[in-house]
């Protein structure tokens, strides 16, 4: 994994505010060089110097190792979850994309933009100028 790419999907995880969140795709797509699946790579490797639990799938959820670690950051950050109950129930909790999904304000993307240009000159001096 290019050490580039760690560097910015981290920086970017560390940017969302307590109680909101972004999906793996949130990030790939403000980055603009990676997928879904590099971003939780980079998690799932490199994520525990950030708040990790702020970075959801689309739907909400975390892979089930994660989710009771995460509940506690969830209750005491106020992010708002579906539980489900009745023959649902065994199901696990995951994040109410609709209200807890972080819209950055314009301050927040000139950062995310700045994190992106760095990212995409860096991997352009990588490989000598040709896309990455």
């Amino acid at each position: 994994m290019r050490e580039e790419l760690v560097e910015a999907v981290l920086q970017v995880a560390a940017l969302v505010p307590a109680g909101k969140v972004l999906s793996y795709g949130d990030i790939a797509e403000l980055l603009g060089t990676a997928g879904p699946r590099q971003v939780g790579r980079v998690l799932a490797l490199h994520g525990a110097a950030v708040p990790w639990w702020r970075i959801v799938r689309a739907d909400g959820s975390l892979p089930a190792a994660l989710v009771q670690q995460a509940r506690e950051h969830y209750r005491l950050e106020g992010t708002e979850l579906v539980v489900p109950s009745g023959p649902a129930r065994t199901m696990l909790p995951r994040v109410r994309m609709s209200v807890a999904r972080w819209m950055p304000g314009e301050r927040d993307f000139e950062r995310i933009e700045s994190i992106s240009a760095a990212l995409g000159a860096k991997l352009s001096a990588a490989t000598g100028g040709m896309d990455a």
